[in-house]
């Protein structure tokens, strides 16, 4: 009997303990990273935060936000809700005199984080140096000035060698352009604009808590916003709804949930806010003294039982307790089983899986076409999509590698965010996709509906990405001239493929060395079809927000927001100039308008000097009048005017007769045959697709 009150006395103080905690992160997860600690609605690990743009990654015991550029995590701050973090500095200081003008551009794009208007100062520091900060049609800024050009200890901000002000805005955006206002004959002034957490930073100082950032990072303040169906049914013991001004005409509603005074832990979670200080202990409850922000408890009722009847009610109370708990356990287990099916079921439905299933109803053809992958298959798969198992990381979202049950290797890709009003034309994409069978088309085996955001499976591409083979070229995988043609003959038949092959016409929207990746046997398969769109057969153009990439995308496109197939011509015409010229798409050594690989080839082949821009190695081993003639495809492929480019099918059609042309040498010294002309070199050998030589001639 002894024993089992033991027992109970024991259960209850640790029942009671882990009830009076406070709780900052869901169960399982961990809620602090280095000597940050990561409350909940944030969270480290899959599953521990409300949505990915919340993601914590711990490396090293340093805290990151994946989502936007990795920015170091300095603090969070629930009541508030505000957090500190890491962004460049702004500073002319590496060359005074040469460079007395440099420009930052921050920008936090889609993330529900604001710069905080409140808690951050717009800062310059440096004598002569004016610096506007600028936000659409915002401006504010300060300037500074020298005593004699002498820079004086910094002991204030008002003006000499340090100024500060204020942002009227919330921003999502800015840019920081720095002008020295001293002449170069005076030598020159070193200054430093940024925009700062001013309980940081005082006076010319950082505090202890950012101390490490030195002279290339600042801590900044950001606001953290939630929407009302984010927080949802969530057991939020006091709500508010504020609303943030942008200052260009739009307002952004933030709701956040707090504790009361004496209570601590994470608001939205349920359970997580509990008493701490003298109030965790009170029985009676807890009360204020006289306002002074001290808590006390209420006193106890007067005794007036004996202790027999204390004890009777302690034992009964104990028992009570360990039976509810077990109940309230089981019962726990059951209510967690039912929301986990109830919210697979949610997802899959806003995930678009009614529309799947509607479709493949109206359409018999449809039936076992597109393979539906459980949560929990595609969890096993990645090993819970551990970060080992990341093979790349972009726009639309993160790439997975993982084993199937059957052991079939794929890449399963986890979208970053769901666009609710584009349900209908993801669905069409997966149907369509799913039935695209090209030897160089990256094959889609089926999604997952029924989690956060759609995961998308693929076939796994096992030898990295055209631009690798380009710009890291090894001994294993030369790429000799027989070797870019047949490439760029793979790549212009898929596309010709997708733009008039399927029922529907696909166009990509991305193409780039990048998503054309490589199989076990170096073949070209174009992926990634994150922002490619159908278009019906009488359409000529889709009009859309602009989005490609920087190098590869169609200048006509960029003005007039107006997609045709036309501009994936346009892309592909400078991934055929990277295999030319085995450079870049964009330089970091030309200037000017010769950074753009692009214009820099069009203004060679313009001048009569396209064979000092092609590769030398492609150059040396003979094939001019073939290297030539699919430059000349390339110029035609990059003409500024859509209408005069060649569609991809011709483009693949004339890569074909180029490259049937040529018959590479043992020695880099081939046939030519070209446009039925002399023979110029003598056959060595003869090869098949795979570039390897099958006969002596």
């Amino acid at each position: 009997m002894k024993l089992l009150l033991l027992l109970l006395v024991v259960l209850i103080s640790l029942a009671s303990a882990a009830t009076s905690a406070p709780i900052y992160a869901r169960p399982g997860c961990k809620d602090m990273c280095g000597g940050v600690r990561i409350p909940y609605p944030f969270g480290i690990g899959t599953g521990c935060y409300i949505n990915e743009w919340y993601a914590v990654d711990c490396n090293s015991s340093i805290p990151y936000l994946s989502a936007i550029n990795n920015l170091r995590l300095l603090s969070l701050n629930l009541e508030n809700q505000t957090m500190a973090v890491n962004v460049s500095m702004n500073s002319n200081c590496v060359d005074p005199i040469r460079n007395n003008s440099q420009i930052l551009s921050v920008d936090l794009g889609d993330s529900p984080f604001l710069f905080s208007r409140e808690d951050n100062k717009f800062t310059v520091e440096g004598c002569g140096n004016a610096v506007i900060l600028e936000q659409r049609n915002l401006v504010t800024g300060c300037s500074t000035i020298c005593q004699n050009q002498t820079i004086n200890p910094r002991n204030n901000c008002y003006g000499i060698n340090c100024c500060q002000t204020t942002i009227p805005y919330y921003l999502k955006t800015y840019t920081i352009d720095t002008t020295s206002l001293q002449s170069q004959d005076s030598g020159g002034v070193c200054g430093s604009a940024f925009l700062v957490d001013e309980q940081m930073y005082s006076f010319g100082k950082f505090s202890r808590q950012s101390a490490f950032v030195g002279n290339s990072f600042v801590p900044i303040s950001l606001r953290w916003t939630l929407r009302l169906e984010e927080i949802g049914e969530r057991d939020c013991s006091s709500m508010a709804r504020e609303t943030l001004y942008l200052g260009n005409g739009t307002n952004i509603e933030s709701y956040k949930c707090t504790c009361r005074p004496i209570e601590e832990g994470s608001p939205y979670l349920t359970n997580g806010c509990q008493a701490v200080g003298p109030c965790a202990t009170c029985i009676n409850g807890c009360v204020q003294i006289n306002g002074t922000g001290n808590f006390t408890c209420l006193p106890t009722q007067a005794r007036g039982k004996s202790s027999t009847t204390g004890v009777i009610l302690g034992v009964s109370i104990s028992i009570g307790v360990l039976l509810l708990t077990a109940t309230t356990f089981a019962l726990y287990k059951l209510i967690q089983k039912t929301k986990d099916k109830r919210q697979k079921a949610r997802f899959f439905k806003r995930n678009g899986g009614l529309l799947l299933k509607q479709q493949e109803t109206t359409d018999e053809g449809l039936v076992d076409k597109t393979t539906l992958f459980t949560a929990k298959e595609l969890e096993k798969a990645t090993d819970h999509f551990h970060e080992n198992r990341i093979l790349g990381r972009g726009g639309q979202g993160t790439v997975y590698k993982g084993m199937l049950t059957d052991g079939r290797i794929v890449a399963v890709k986890r979208s970053k965010i769901v666009d609710e009003s584009q349900l209908e034309q993801f669905i069409n994409e997966v149907v369509i996709l799913s039935q695209v069978n090209h030897r160089n088309v990256v094959k889609l085996l089926g999604c997952c509906l029924e989690t956060e955001v759609p995961l998308l499976v693929s076939e796994f591409v096992s030898n990295g990405t055209l631009y690798e083979q380009i710009h890291n070229e090894t001994d294993e995988f030369p790429m000799t001239l027989n070797t870019r043609l047949r490439i760029a003959t793979e790549i212009a038949g898929a596309l010709a493929y997708l733009h008039s092959a399927t029922s529907i016409p696909i166009y990509h929207r991305d193409i780039k060395s990048t998503n054309i990746l490589m199989d076990d046997k170096f073949r070209a398969k174009v992926s990634d079809f994150g922002t490619s769109r159908f278009v019906s057969i009488d359409q000529t153009h889709l009009t859309t927000l602009v989005k490609g990439t920087f190098g590869y995308l169609d200048p006509e496109y960029f003005q007039s927001s107006q997609f045709t197939e036309k501009s994936d011509v346009y892309s592909f015409g400078v991934v055929l100039v990277e295999l030319l010229t085995g450079e870049r798409p964009i330089s970091v050594t030309r200037i000017g308008e010769h950074r753009s690989l692009a214009t820099h080839f069009m203004m060679a082949m313009e001048e009569g000097e396209g064979m000092g821009v092609f590769d030398r190695r492609i150059v040396e081993e003979g094939g001019r009048v073939e290297v030539m003639a699919v430059a000349e495809l390339a110029v035609r492929c990059l003409n500024l005017n859509g209408k005069n480019r060649p569609t991809m099918k011709e483009v693949a059609l004339e890569l074909e007769r180029i490259r049937a042309s040529y018959l590479p040498s043992g020695n880099g010294v081939g046939k030519l045959k070209y446009n039925g002309g002399m023979e110029e070199e003598m056959i060595l050998f003869s090869y098949d697709d795979d570039d390897i030589p099958l006969t002596s001639m």
